[in-house]
């Protein structure tokens, strides 16, 4: 089996047990799948190509095949402040009239095109942002930026700024869900490679300090800000109100014509055979 994965700052504690397993030096019949890691919209063409059988994918990108099935209770989401995702903007919100999006992240550009409809009634025109491009040289009026990015003071002054995790709880009364582990149909062995997937998951979360030190100087962090970050604003379990706000999220996502409909978004974290053990 052929699981992706994502080698950003946000999946740590998600792949961290994973990375322990993939390098330990027990007998292959303990490890039953092959670990990659590739960029989230790469793994997401991956899996629909069926070069991968599992994969961690934004949560946009499940949205796009009704055959897919959310197999672990292992996930990356918030239920306030994300810290990461964030919103600039030059004007009020509400007179938004050009968006420059992240294209790092097709979750999050759903995202905050979502909230400046509903909360705002707001549709800007769309301009890309290049990863990697000096995002506060672009010229539009809101910028959406993602990752260590979006964590370090701008050096320049802002009318407003949204953190669209915090805005989105708030609006929705739900948290919100950027991606989960999912697998395209026909693969056997899912309910064994879930087990380890929630293992490797409680693993990372009781190592966080030592992540945060190893990971915060890649990001221009100190290792308390990391380590915030990783055990305040993040949230690794799916469990049923993540799925109610995972389903509000496809249904604005769908009247927008960002997302096809069709898609059956599980109400109850069971019935997505999904392990509901305690937060």
């Amino acid at each position: 089996m052929k699981v992706g994965a994502v080698s950003y700052l946000n999946t740590k504690p998600l792949v961290y047990g994973l990375t322990a397993i993939e390098s330990s030096t027990r007998e292959p019949s303990t490890r039953d799948f092959e670990l990659v890691f590739d960029l989230p919209s790469r793994l997401a063409d991956r899996l629909a190509r069926g070069e991968l059988d599992v994969a961690l994918i934004p949560s946009i990108e499940f949205f796009q095949n009704p055959s897919y099935s959310i197999i672990s209770d292992a996930c990356i989401g918030c239920r306030g402040p994300v810290f990461s995702v964030k919103l600039f903007s030059r004007v009020p919100v509400g007179k938004i009239r050009t968006l420059a999006l992240d294209e790092g992240s097709r979750t999050s550009a759903a995202l905050v095109q979502i909230l400046l409809k509903e909360r705002h009634g707001i549709s800007p025109q769309l301009l890309p942002l290049p990863i990697g491009s000096p995002w506060e040289e672009s010229p539009a009026d809101g910028i959406l930026v993602i990752g260590d990015r979006a964590m370090h003071p701008p050096k320049s002054q802002f009318a407003e700024i949204w953190d669209l995790g915090d805005v989105w709880c708030r609006w929705a009364e739900l948290p919100f869900v950027f991606a989960m582990w999912v697998a395209r149909p026909g693969i056997e062995g899912t309910d064994e490679l879930a087990a380890q997937l929630s293992a490797a998951r409680d693993q990372g979360l009781a190592n966080l300090p030592q992540i945060a030190a190893t990971e915060a100087p890649r990001y221009g962090l100190t290792t308390e800000q990391c380590l915030v970050y990783l055990r305040d604003n993040l949230h690794f379990y799916l469990h049923d109100r993540e799925l109610c706000g995972l389903r509000k999220f496809h249904e604005h996502a769908v009247r927008l014509g960002l997302a096809p409909a069709g898609v059956a978004v599980p109400a109850l974290a069971g019935a997505a055979r999904i392990n509901t053990g305690t937060t």
